[in-house]
């Protein structure tokens, strides 16, 4: 199994390798991306939102449609060059940077 995110994107490439035969151009690629995407808004729209959930809503995973939008993403970042653990480490540090007080002083963040 995987370790980090950089590890996680070799065991992606692998299967790709082994089952998968090749990526998917990257077009369809991002439109899966999109399709996934909207099976988790439908879940949380329905299980945690105001929306009612239809009995066949209610035995969809949540974890395991975010894992399908993980692995896309991360087809995405093999096929495109993306070293998604850098990019990922750079993001976390601006994020760092520009948000803290940002968010410490957020009155509507406070319980």
């Amino acid at each position: 199994m995987a370790e980090g995110i950089k590890e996680t994107q070799e065991v992606v490439d692998q299967w790709i390798k082994n089952h998968g035969v090749r990526y998917f151009n990257e077009l369809t690629n991002m439109a899966q991306l999109t399709e996934e995407v909207g099976e988790v808004a439908r879940i949380i729209a329905r299980r945690y939102g105001e929306q009612s959930e239809k009995e066949s809503d209610k035995t969809k995973d949540l974890g395991e449609e975010l894992a399908d939008v993980l692995f896309v993403t991360l087809c995405l970042a093999n096929q495109t060059g993306v070293d998604l653990q850098a990019a990922f480490d750079k993001k976390m540090d601006f994020k760092a940077k520009r948000d803290h007080d940002r968010h410490q002083n957020n009155e509507k963040l406070k319980d």
